[in-house]
């Protein structure tokens, strides 16, 4: 499939680019993108959450009362879990949520992505830009040409381009990264996805 390339101003510059078949037009695997997504979110996990379990909770082990004849239940020391203040049972201990998956399945998951994004017509292609410096009111004016300022934005850059990323920095809705960086969450993540031009030929080797 063939789309426009514009320029940054919005406008036609007449030229093609030819988007891979392969990347962008195969039959989404919703299972593929599912097991990605999720690995992304678990890698991203501290995993730090911890709470005292009943021997590591400060407090006395003396015997509360005597284990026959008082009418009630037995008990042992204050830091039973039944007591207020004891140890928690089965609390949260440190662990690594990240998990492992294989290569071809992310590959498929990406470009799953990017066919769904084709498919609902969330592509754009401009023709590769620099500022001469950070300038957020530039890239915000860039935005408004393409018609794409008040949606979540991701733009692909084929090599890292400092002052088009400072200048989208403050912005909440728009993110840029580079073809390395582009993955299954990120793609799904925004509502339109912008690529230079020189990106797509990146993109096409997927």
């Amino acid at each position: 499939m063939e789309l426009s390339v514009l320029n940054i101003k919005g406008e036609d510059t007449g030229k093609k680019v030819t988007l891979n078949d392969t990347v962008f037009g195969i039959e989404p695997n919703e299972h593929a993108i599912y097991l990605d997504v999720k690995q992304f979110m678990a890698n991203n996990r501290q995993g730090t959450h911890k709470s005292k379990e009943r021997s590591e909770v400060s407090g006395s082990t003396r015997k509360l009362k005597r284990q026959k004849g008082t009418g009630g239940a037995r008990s042992g020391d204050i830091n039973s879990p039944v007591m207020v203040g004891g140890g928690r049972v089965f609390g949260p201990v440190p662990r690594d949520y990240s998990f492992k998956l294989n290569k071809k399945v992310k590959a498929l998951a990406r470009k799953s992505a990017l066919s769904c994004k084709l498919t609902e017509n969330a592509i754009v292609v401009v023709e590769d830009f620099s500022f001469e410096a950070p300038k957020t009111k530039q890239f915000i004016e860039f935005t408004k040409n393409l018609q794409v300022a008040d949606k979540k934005l991701l733009l692909v850059l084929s090599d890292q381009n400092k002052n088009v990323y400072l200048s989208a920095r403050n912005l909440p809705k728009a993110k840029v990264i580079t073809v390395s960086e582009l993955n299954t969450y990120k793609i799904l993540d925004c509502e339109t996805l912008v690529m230079f031009e020189s990106s797509v030929a990146l993109i096409n080797e997927f």
